[in-house]
């Protein structure tokens, strides 16, 4: 498992899909500088973290899902996963400024939104503590009749936590479908994985849990799209949880503020090269596409998401003396 898998030959992929793949990940991408925006001048408060890089990964995982049953439980760097499973942009933009109209009624901010209604069941700032919440949602599965399968991401330091190997250990003595995926990108904050661990092939951990597991490109979205369709049909069959490391690298900090003065001078520009949006710009531009329909879904999709933030901007505060509805049943 030492080289990352790659997906099939880019034709295997109808055109209009991997247009819309396109699409997706520029809408994380603009969504996700526009909270820099907001953050820097200080609209949205508290601590931001961001998936620019990363973006492949929740695009390609999310298509492989029915976001109608099936779960997902995403880390405090979670935008993307919202925006993939299919989230309002408004209303996450809402949910980050305190609006009443956001997802969850301007309470849980950037690191604990949720949204349900598209499976997905949230973000954790607790790292790793989504995997065993994952683990239960598939065994309700079990009993429930609805076919679920649970994925739940996490970073590469989370690997290090004992509640991630709990629910991978419970996942595997009981064939859970649990779909675990690890979004390696190669710093546990600010700490590279490699100083951390002795062999940094995190993929190869599953073998002590008699667990399928592979290691893929995560910024080719349709490898991560393949892989995690196989990993589901697995689980789907009763045939156990499966790990999937997706490497990649975020091209900006751990959060926003972060001086990154942990990484190398050029190694930013170095991932720039090789991230998402140029891997899949670059592979439909060898299948014909055109510089302007390319440019052309850029321009669509920045005017989009500047819509959606001026519209959550005008969006009504949260209402403070409301802060203790819902905390019940």
């Amino acid at each position: 498992m030492d080289n990352p898998r790659k997906a099939d030959d880019l034709s295997s992929l109808p055109y209009e899909a991997a247009l819309a793949d396109l699409t997706n990940l520029w809408r994380i991408r603009c969504f996700e500088e526009e909270v820099t925006r907001m953050r820097i001048e200080e609209q949205i408060v508290g601590s931001v973290h961001l998936c620019i890089g990363q973006e492949a990964i929740p695009v390609g995982a999310c298509a492989a899902l029915d976001l109608t049953r099936d779960a997902v439980f995403a880390t405090y760097r979670g935008h993307g996963w919202a925006l993939a499973c299919g989230t309002d942009p408004v209303a996450l933009f809402a949910e980050l400024l305190g609006r009443e109209t956001g997802t969850n009624g301007g309470r849980a901010g950037s690191a604990y939104l949720s949204d349900p209604d598209h499976g997905f069941y949230g973000e954790n700032s607790i790292v790793g503590a989504g995997a065993p919440i994952a683990m239960g949602a598939a065994l309700a599965a079990r009993y429930d009749g609805s076919g679920r399968v649970a994925l739940t991401v996490f970073g590469d330091g989370a690997m290090n936590q004992g509640a991630v190997h709990e629910a991978m250990n419970m996942a595997s003595a009981f064939d859970l479908p649990v779909v675990f995926l690890v979004e390696n990108n190669r710093y546990s904050e600010l700490t590279p994985i490699a100083a951390m661990v002795r062999r940094d092939d995190l993929a190869s951990r599953a073998a002590a849990y008699g667990m399928r597991a592979s290691r893929i490109d995560g910024n080719d979205v349709n490898a991560v799209r393949e892989a995690i369709s196989e990993a589901v049909a697995t689980c789907r069959a009763g045939r156990g949880p499966v790990l999937i490391e997706a490497l990649t690298q975020r091209l900006v900090g751990h959060y926003i503020g972060d001086a990154q003065v942990y990484r190398p001078h050029d190694e930013v520009e170095q991932a720039r090269t090789k991230e998402p949006i140029i891997v899949l710009s670059a592979a439909l531009r060898a299948d014909g596409v055109s510089e302007h329909e390319l440019a052309g879904i850029e321009t669509r999709v920045r005017a989009e998401v500047a819509a959606a933030a001026t519209a959550a901007l005008a969006a009504p505060p949260a209402d403070p003396t409301a802060v203790k509805e819902h905390l019940y049943g």
